[in-house]
C-alpha cells in the first residue's frame, strides 16, 4: 500500500536507530518511536511494514504510527523521536514576574503578629488579601519560592 508519508531511512539513520533501540537507555516512548521508524522503513534494508502490522507488533494506535511517519518526513528524525513542546501552555501561570517579586518581598519581610515565620498558606492568603491574585494555593507558593530561592 502506498503511504502518503513514506519512510526512507539512510543507512546512518538506520544504524543509529538500531543502536538507540539496542542500548535501551532512553524513555520508553522514544524507543517505541524508533521501533516504529525501523519497521516502517521502505528503503532497501527496511521491512516496509504496513501501519496495521506495526500497530499489532508494538501495541500502538494507527494514528500514532501515522503521526510518527508524518513528523519524520516533514520535520526530521529528531522531531519523530521527541515529543513536541507546547506552543502555548494549557494554563497560564498564576504568578507573573511582578507577583513573584511581591511574594519574595513578603517572604523576606516580617511575619504577621503572633507568628515567628511565614508559612506557605499564610503567604498565599496574604497575596489574595492584597489582591495580587484572585486565588492561590500554597503549592504554587512553594514551587515559586523553590524556583527563586
Amino acid at each position: 500500500m502506498n503511504k502518503k508519508y513514506g519512510v526512507r531511512l539512510t543507512s546512518e539513520e538506520r544504524a543509529s536507530l538500531k543502536h538507540f533501540v539496542s542500548v535501551g537507555k532512553a524513555a520508553a516512548r522514544k524507543i517505541v518511536h524508533a521501533h516504529v521508524l525501523l519497521q516502517a522503513d521502505q528503503g532497501p534494508e527496511g521491512p516496509g511494514r504496513a501501519d496495521t502490522q506495526i500497530c499489532k507488533a508494538l501495541s500502538n494506535h494507527p494514528n500514532t504510527v501515522a503521526g510518527i511517519r508524518q513528523r519524520l518526513v516533514e520535520q526530521g528524525l529528531e522531531a519523530a523521536l521527541n515529543r513536541k513542546k507546547q506552543d502555548h501552555p494549557s494554563k497560564p501561570p498564576k504568578l507573573d514576574g511582578k507577583a513573584e517579586a511581591r511574594l519574595i518581598a513578603l517572604r523576606c519581610g516580617d511575619p504577621p503578629k503572633g507568628r515567628t515565620r511565614w508559612t506557605l498558606q499564610l503567604l498565599a492568603d496574604k497575596l489574595v488579601a492584597l489582591k495580587v491574585v484572585e486565588s492561590l494555593s500554597y503549592e504554587t507558593v512553594r514551587r515559586t519560592l523553590k524556583k527563586t530561592c
